[in-house]
Parts: structure tokens; sequence; C-alpha cells
């Protein structure tokens, strides 16, 4: 690496951290002088290491990103107020001209020394707890998801059919249907007519009160019976927990945050609890990233290159950060349903050709983008609405008509018609 001309140092002392489950090596940097040591994996070990670093004057520390085995390191020389960066395997691995011998430790420490690092992005440790938190929650809502789907398979296997009577299984209607049915009732126009009367399930239902009777009177077990009694139960305590995460999420965002969530709120298709996971994310300060394109890239909804030496390559975007791209192809879906804007004609543009899943990471991309700028630019959202392709493209779909005419034989002439 340093072959000729010796490079020019950009920290006298630093260190180099390789990073294990059980097992941290690091090696501080004094100029020329090399020291290596090994610490454990334990809170007092690593405040061990911190207080080492800090008697010996270390200006800048770096670790890889291995899996989540960096983040209690990087909390504790936080807390200890010792500069350190976290660096990308990959890109360690792309510069040129490391020993064979060199321990990862060593090879760190004569990167950073010499200022051959990038630094990853790391958030405030206030933005790292609210992102934990807003994850947490979607962990959550995933698990009532997938017992809500347990739930619908035990009762299709009874053959009571509840999805095909009430608009949601995870409602009031459904939940009292479901209480009556475990304790052993058995569903008659009499029940249906008493459970309407006391105001126990909707006027609205899918399915008239024979059609009911037929549909809720299947064959339980008692066993059966239990189980769904401990879903149930199981149900309420997410619920519960849910919604304590909401008010603790609520409570621990900052004003400027509140702000922001407020702001994208107002894009098609991004709800409060949605804006506030993207928010926890990518943060409220865009000046990070130099354009929307390169959020896009750290999203992974942005699609490669489609183009080289006259050949098309695959348009698959890169993985990215999988919360925020899940989150925004949910976004994207919603806002697929929103009549007349931008992103709905987009989404359907898209779908006739490219399929379903494309568009949606399409119109996830197009969503992004409009949140880098409400944030960057610091104004309201405005939607270009469902004609704007069609405006955009005028001219050139007018020229791509007239040659398919001309080459079937016909002498075009172009008028613009009065409105």
């Amino acid at each position: 690496m340093h072959g000729g001309r010796a490079m020019e140092k950009v920290y006298d002392i630093c260190c180099g951290i390789d990073v294990h489950k059980k097992l941290i090596v690091a090696c501080l940097r004094t100029g020329r002088k090399s020291e290596l040591r090994e610490f454990g994996a334990t809170t007092k070990e690593l405040l061990k290491l911190a207080d080492w670093l800090n008697e010996s004057g270390c200006e800048m520390a770096a670790m890889e990103s291995t899996g989540s085995y960096w983040k209690p390191l990087y909390n504790v020389l936080e807390a200890s107020e010792i500069k350190a960066m976290v660096v990308n395997a990959q890109h360690m691995k792309a510069v040129p001209g490391r020993k064979t011998d060199a321990k990862d430790a060593e090879w760190i420490a004569d990167l950073l020394q010499h200022g051959l690092l990038r630094a990853s992005y790391i958030p405030s440790k206030e933005q790292r707890e609210l992102r934990e938190l807003t994850r947490y929650r979607k962990s959550l809502v995933e698990e009532r998801s997938r017992e809500l789907n347990r739930l619908q398979k035990m009762l299709e296997g009874a053959n009571i059919k509840l999805s095909g009577t009430v608009s949601t299984i995870n409602g009031l209607s459904a939940r009292n249907i479901l209480n009556f049915i475990v304790d052993g009732g058995v569903f008659s126009e009499d029940v249906f007519k008493e459970m309407l009367r006391k105001k126990e399930i909707s006027y609205h239902l899918k399915a008239d009160p024979k059609q009911l009777v037929d549909d809720l009177n299947g064959v339980l077990s008692p066993i059966q019976k239990r189980m769904i009694k401990e879903l149930l139960k199981h149900l309420d305590e997410l619920d519960i927990h849910i919604r304590n995460l909401d008010d603790e999420i609520d409570n621990f965002m900052n004003p400027e945050e509140k702000d922001a969530v407020k702001s994208i709120c107002e894009i098609p298709g991004i709800g409060e609890t949605s804006a506030k996971t993207i928010i926890s994310i990518i943060g409220t300060d865009m000046e990070r990233f130099p354009s929307d394109r390169h959020i896009s890239k750290w999203a992974g909804v942005c699609p490669g290159n489609n183009e080289s030496a006259k050949k098309r390559k695959s348009g698959r975007t890169s993985k990215g950060n999988p919360v925020l791209r899940s989150t925004l192809v949910q976004c994207a879906l919603a806002a697929a349903k929103r009549k007349d804007s931008y992103f709905s004609a987009q989404y359907a543009r898209i779908s006739t050709h490219r399929g379903k899943k494309r568009a949606a990471v399409a119109v996830a991309h197009s969503l992004l983008i409009a949140i880098y700028h409400v944030l960057k630019d610091k104004t309201a959202f405005r939607d270009l609405g469902s004609n704007y392709y069609n405006q955009f493209n005028k001219e050139r779909k007018a020229n791509a008509m007239v040659k398919k005419l001309m080459l079937l034989g016909y002498t075009v002439t172009l008028e613009q018609a009065i409105a």
C-alpha cells in the first residue's frame, strides 16, 4: 500500500478495532508504532478498552460493521466521548495493498491513519433509540398479523366462515361473535337480533341473517375452543403493547421530528405510523444525502443502470434498508388506491407492462423522492396529478405515432387543437 512515496498521515494516534462475538482485538497506532491488545466482549472489558484509548489520547477509532457486535462497543465509546467510525467491510476489501499476514485490527488502523476509510452513517443515540422503538412496534404488528392468520385457518378448519361475514376478523363484531361461539353458543336468527339490539355487532355485516346462521355454525372441539380463547387473549395483549408503544414513540419524538411526520403525512399513501417509521430511519436532516438518488440507493428502491454498451441489464434494486424499503412499498400500495394522483397513475402505467411488484417499488421510489424534497426544501407536498406523465411526454409520444403512420405510407401534418 505504501510502495514508493510515503503516504500522508491523517491521525497521529488512532485505533483499529476487530470486533468478534466474544473477543475484541484493538491496534493502537502512535506514529509508526503499533500496540495490539485483546479484550473480552463484556461491558467491563469494553470500558477497559475505552479507558486505554482515552489515556493514550486516541483521536479516532474505527471498526467493521460486523453483524450487530459493533453496537455495544460503539455505544461505550460514544459515552466515553471517543470519536469512532463504523466502516463497511466491502469497502475495506476494495483497498489494495494488504499484506497477507496482517491482522484485521492492524489493517484497519493502517487505513484509518492514512485517511483511507469511509465512515458509514451512524445516527445519533436518540435516533437509534427511536428506530428501536418503531422496529419493535413493527415486529409486534407482524406478530399480530400471524396470529390473525392462525385464527382464520382454525375457523376455516371448523367450517366457520367468519371472514365472509365481517369486514375485518379483528373488529368488535367479529370478537363478540367469536366469544359467543367459543362459550358454547349456537348462532341463530334470534341470537343475531339480540346482538344487534345490544349493539354487539354491526348493522352492516356482509351477509343476511339466514346466511349468517349457516356460515357461523361450524364444528369446534373443546380443545379448539380453548386454543381460540388463548389466541384471542394473546391478540388483546398485543393490542395493548402496540398502543403503549404508540404513546412511547409519540412522547420520545422531538418537535422537529413531529413536524417532519406531519409534513410527509400530506403525501398520498403515507399514514402517521408509517411516517414515524420513515423518520426514525432517515432522520430529518437530508444534508447527508447529496441528492435524491443517494437516499434512494441507500433505501434500496433505486433501480440500477439499465443499459451498458447497448446491452440491457437487470433493473433490480440494491438490498438497502429492509425496514425502510418494506414500509415504502406498503405506502406505495396504499398510494396506488388514491385516485387522480401521480402515484396511482404511475402504478397503473407500470403494472400493465412490468407487473405489480415492480410497479410498487417504482412508486416507493417516487414516494421517497417526494419525502426527500419535502424535508430538504422545507416545502409542502404538491401532487403532480394523474395526467402529468402524459403531458410531460406529449411531444415524444406524438413523434412516435407519426413515425408509425409514416411507416404505413401516410403523410402526417400535426396541428395544435384549439381548446
